[in-house]
């Protein structure tokens, strides 16, 4: 479904009420005091918290990550290289080295979940047919 103008304007309304943006700030001056105290490039850990501030606005959700991981799954079952397949590689590459590390491995915890979800979704599935 794509969205209208109207929409998009009363999601922006419903961030502003409650309070999206204060939490956004609040954030990312936490996540500057961590990047200073671990050694992170500021810049870096910025565009991290931009894409995920404009993953969030986008409407991407946990479901959108699952939906392609389901697919993933029913077009190939479970391959070696799941990972690679679900990597942002156009964001990946802006990544320093431990960035990349983290970012891989928060992926990883993404698709195991998400591998569990299916795996429980449809064995159910089967079992419905089945009894």
């Amino acid at each position: 479904m794509e969205r209208t103008l109207k929409m998009l304007a009363k999601e922006a309304k419903m961030r502003m009420k409650k309070g999206f943006w204060q939490q956004c700030e609040e954030e990312l001056s936490s996540s500057r005091s961590h990047a200073k105290e671990q050694g992170i490039n500021e810049s870096k850990m910025e565009r991290y918290f931009q894409e995920k501030v404009t993953t969030q606005i986008k409407g991407e959700t946990p479901d959108d990550f699952y939906l392609k991981v389901r697919d993933l799954l029913l077009s190939e079952g479970e391959v070696s290289n799941a990972i690679g397949r679900l990597t942002d590689k156009a964001y990946y590459e802006t990544l320093s080295y431990a960035e990349k590390q983290r970012y891989t491995l928060e992926l990883s915890e993404r698709y195991l979940q998400a591998l569990e979800r299916f795996k429980h979704e449809y064995e159910f599935e089967i079992k419905g047919r089945n009894g």
